[in-house]
Parts: structure tokens; C-alpha cells; sequence
């Protein structure tokens, strides 16, 4: 019996650990907080007035190496990929319909992806740095 038992609580501890790491944050990493302020910065700066192929081009590069790099680290890395989704699905927009051939610029949509990258940037920033 207290064998039954000893091997019950085993496996539910075992089964609780598994449950509660979703739910527990990823730790602080230096280069990953330098990158989403270097993804932050770029978005800021974004000059619609200019060619945005090249722009978006460093930004989407940027959140790419984000990814591959987290990804790198392990499964402890999904709350902040989840963050960064949001932003790769617009950026991938975004560069896909500048560097598509025969594009001219578009200064108001250009504006609207900017405000929407720059709050999404805002949120993924305060998350990354607000870590411990």
C-alpha cells in the first residue's frame, strides 16, 4: 500500500512539474534584452519618407535572430516567442508586399505598420526587460 501510494505521489508531482512550466517565465538574458531594444530602436526609427524595403528588411532580420536564438535556448523560451509572434506576423506582412516588384511607397501604410510594430514593440520590450 505504501508503496502504491509513494508511486501515486510520484507521478503527480512529476505531472504538476510538467503542468507549471508553461506557466513559470523564461530568466533574464542579456542578449536577448539587447536585441528586443535593438528590434525597438530600429522600429522608432523607422523613416517612412524613405525606402522601407531596407528598413523592414533589418527589422525582420532582427526578429529572425530573435527567434533562432531563443528557439536555441529550449522549451523555457516559449513566453517570450509567444510575445514576439504578434510582431514577426507583421513584419513578414510588411515585407512581403515591399519587396514585392513593381511596389511603390505607401507613406500611410507605411505609418499604420509602424504604429502597430511600435506598440507591439512596447509590450514585448517592457515583458523581455521585466524579467528577473
Amino acid at each position: 500500500m505504501k508503496r502504491t501510494l509513494l508511486i501515486l505521489t510520484v507521478l503527480l508531482l512529476q505531472g504538476c512539474a510538467v503542468a507549471l512550466s508553461s506557466y513559470i517565465p523564461s530568466f533574464w538574458d542579456d542578449n536577448q534584452s539587447a536585441k528586443i531594444v535593438d528590434i525597438s530602436l530600429a522600429v522608432e526609427r523607422l523613416d517612412c519618407g524613405q525606402a522601407q524595403a531596407v528598413q523592414v528588411a533589418r527589422i525582420r532580420d532582427d526578429l529572425e535572430w530573435f527567434k533562432l536564438y531563443s528557439q536555441g535556448k529550449g522549451s523555457r523560451q516559449t513566453d517570450v516567442l509567444k510575445l514576439t509572434e504578434p510582431m514577426q506576423a507583421t513584419v513578414e506582412d510588411w515585407y512581403k508586399r515591399v519587396s514585392a516588384e513593381g511596389y511603390k511607397e505607401n507613406k500611410i501604410y507605411c505609418d499604420l505598420k509602424r504604429r502597430v510594430m511600435i506598440e507591439q514593440t512596447q509590450r514585448a520590450t517592457k515583458a523581455v526587460l521585466g524579467r528577473f
